[in-house]
């Protein structure tokens, strides 16, 4: 199995069974990805090589209009897909196995984490992973300290208010806050 193998069989949410093919070239690629991270969060670089080392991390051009303040934090990284306009802030943990989209001209706040897998509830196959994608929309603003989980999908121009905690899907132009995550209002303030 290739790494691109791998990741269609992620994001396609198979189970990753402990101690499998699968995990183990899981690991493999998470090295890389550790790698490329510790380079990241060493030192500093500009917003250019901020790009092209994200570019090395997902294994796709970044757009040059991407904006981050290190340190990120990515555990494998090639199932990120970021849009145009996209700026992270610093301190965020992206466990990006099952796929994490952001749209266009979202905004992830100060030590945000996107997770999207979940271990197996049987003690005896706890190993095991279940990816689930998690799907940011366009001009969504991410609040500091926010944990998304696995499977939820963030419609487009929502709010996700600092230390949310979303467990479920949030539709678009709502505002969001809390644990778990509950709508409290519309982006135009009805």
């Amino acid at each position: 199995m290739t790494t691109e193998q791998l990741n269609e069989f992620m994001l396609a949410g198979n189970e990753v069974k402990g101690g499998s093919h699968e995990h183990l070239l899981m690991h493999k690629v998470s090295e890389e990805a550790r790698k490329i991270t510790a380079e990241l969060n060493s030192g500093y670089h500009t917003q250019e090589e901020i790009r092209l080392l994200m570019s090395r991390l997902t294994g796709s051009d970044v757009d040059k209009s991407f904006g981050m303040f290190p340190p990120f934090y990515s555990d494998y990284g090639k199932n990120i897909v970021l849009g145009k306009n996209v700026f992270i802030n610093s301190g965020c943990c992206f466990q990006d196995q099952g796929g994490i989209e952001i749209g266009d001209g979202s905004l992830i706040g100060q030590q945000v984490i996107i997770a999207t897998l979940n271990h197996s509830l049987a003690p005896e196959e706890r190993q095991s992973m279940l990816p689930a994608r998690v799907v940011i929309g366009k001009n969504v603003w991410v609040g500091a300290h926010a944990t998304i989980l696995p499977g939820v999908t963030i419609g487009d121009n929502c709010v996700i208010g600092a230390g949310a905690v979303v467990n479920k899907d949030i539709p678009s132009d709502s505002v969001a806050v809390g644990v778990p995550a509950k709508v409290i209002k519309r982006v135009d303030g009805k």
